[in-house]
C-alpha cells in the first residue's frame, strides 16, 4: 500500500482534528489552531518513519573504522520515529485538554435529585 503524498496526508489530519475542535471558543481555537499544525505534521511525520523501519528495520551494522568488526545499532530513524512519536503525543494531550470536560457537560443536564431533596427539606 503506498502512501498519499505528505502534503495530502498532513491536510487530511488537519481537517479531521479541526472537525473534532471546531466546538472551542475563540479563545481556545486560537491555541488549538497551532497545535493541530504540528499534530498534523508529527502524524505524517510518524508514518513516513514507521514505513522506513518497516522495510529497514530498527537496527543496522555499523563500524567506526575498517579495522574494526562492525556491531549493531539502532538506525537513527528509530530514534527520530521514538522522539517524533513522544512528541505527538504530548501535542494530542494539549489538544485533549482543551476540550470541555466529561463531568463539566453532564453537570448541566440534572437529574432532578438534587432538585427532589432540596424541596424535600423546606
Amino acid at each position: 500500500m503506498a502512501l498519499k503524498s505528505k502534503d495530502a496526508r498532513i491536510k487530511a489530519e488537519k481537517r479531521r482534528l479541526e472537525q473534532i475542535y471546531d466546538g472551542l471558543d475563540s479563545k481556545k481555537k486560537k491555541v488549538a489552531s497551532g497545535l493541530i499544525e504540528r499534530a498534523a505534521y508529527l502524524k505524517a511525520t510518524i508514518e513516513d518513519l514507521e514505513a522506513d523501519l518497516d522495510e529497514n528495520g530498527y537496527v543496522e551494522l555499523f563500524t567506526q573504522s575498517e579495522r574494526t568488526a562492525p556491531y549493531e545499532r539502532r538506525r537513527p530513524a528509530a530514534d527520530l520515529y521514538t522522539a517524533t512519536s513522544g512528541i505527538y503525543q504530548k501535542c494530542i494531550k494539549q489538544l485533549t485538554d482543551l476540550l470541555p470536560r466529561e463531568s463539566d457537560t453532564k453537570a448541566e443536564v440534572s437529574d432532578g435529585f438534587d432538585g427532589f431533596v432540596n424541596s424535600r427539606d423546606e
